[in-house]
């Protein structure tokens, strides 16, 4: 597995990370035995770099397959919190739930604009104090906004972007993967540490997997990948394309036999731009929020694409 240096930071990760939302229990809700497994697998494959969030409720998890192994490995979390009290109290969370003295990479989850960055600005003056203090390596935001990536360019301070990417340009809220292809190399230049989210656009593409990692990999303003991940032979899988390695057919077959599901986020709005393109019928509004009828879906993603809050996943 390639390991990269982290734009200025001091941070060396491996090309494939670990993105954790997917064993959690807001996707897979796997045990901590099983998600343990899994990440302990990531270890095995080479890789060293674990995406977290607060919103995740999974430090259990991390806390567990890290032990013995912190020094060896890029933890990445991060928090909604805008005042300093919020903050801090974010911080502690993370350290004591994951059981270290330290975070690496400590961000602001899903961050919009200059307005959205200004609506923070306790938070981030308490990060950076952290980060002077020892308790983080670096400070970062996420984004699903391409206007997201250009306000952390006003930010010296903000070192790391998590910003959504894939081919299809799902989950791009204010443009198109043109868009954040742009911006995502500017911020590359100007020495920031990319890791992107999302090369599957949240399970939509999963029925043509390899081009769709590829483009992300050829993208040579891109450090890491974060990729989710909720079974050994999936980390298998993806640790071969980071690797440039071909799969084995019975790999692939066992994780295309996978059963999967429509899995629609807590944050649906029931605007109901996704029940007017299923042309299965497969999906409804129950109680202002849209929900699916499994016997019916079949999986293409098709709605996802009119979906302008992301919240509609295939896991």
């Amino acid at each position: 597995m390639k390991l990269i240096q982290l734009g200025n930071t001091d941070i060396i990760v491996s090309k494939l990370c670990f993105g954790s939302l997917t064993i959690s229990p807001l996707q897979s809700n796997l045990s901590v035995k099983e998600g343990v497994e899994v990440i302990e697998e990531a270890f095995n494959q080479g890789i060293n770099f674990i995406d977290t969030a607060e919103l995740y409720n999974n430090y259990n998890y991390i806390r567990e397959a890290i032990s013995g192994k912190r020094t060896e490995t890029v933890i990445s979390t991060k928090c909604y919190a805008y005042s300093r009290e919020g903050a801090e109290k974010s911080l502690i969370k993370a350290l004591k739930e994951l059981n270290t003295d330290y975070i690496d990479i400590f961000s602001l989850h899903e961050q919009e604009s200059q307005h959205t960055l200004r609506g923070h600005s306790e938070a981030i003056e308490y990060f950076i104090s952290a980060r002077e203090k020892g308790y983080i390596r670096a400070f970062g935001i996420s984004t699903h906004h391409v206007s997201g990536v250009y306000a952390a360019l006003d930010y010296d301070d903000i070192q790391i972007i998590h910003p959504i990417y894939n081919k299809a340009g799902l989950g791009i809220v204010d443009g198109t993967e043109k868009d954040m292809r742009k911006a995502i190399e500017m911020a590359y230049n100007e020495g920031k540490g990319i890791y992107s989210m999302k090369p599957l656009g949240g399970g939509n593409l999963i029925n043509d997997v390899e081009e769709s990692i590829g483009f992300v990999i050829n993208n040579p303003n891109i450090h890491s990948i974060a990729i989710g991940m909720q079974s050994v032979e999936e980390v298998k899988y993806n640790s071969l394309l980071l690797k440039g390695k071909p799969v084995p057919e019975d790999l692939k077959n066992i994780v295309s036999r996978k059963k999967r599901k429509l899995l629609i986020d807590f944050w649906c709005i029931g605007c109901g731009n996704c029940i007017s393109v299923c042309q299965q019928g497969a999906l409804h509004i129950n109680n202002g929020k849209a929900e699916v009828a499994e016997e019916k879906c079949v999986l293409c993603g098709y709605c996802s694409k009119y979906c302008k809050e992301f919240c509609i996943k295939i896991i």
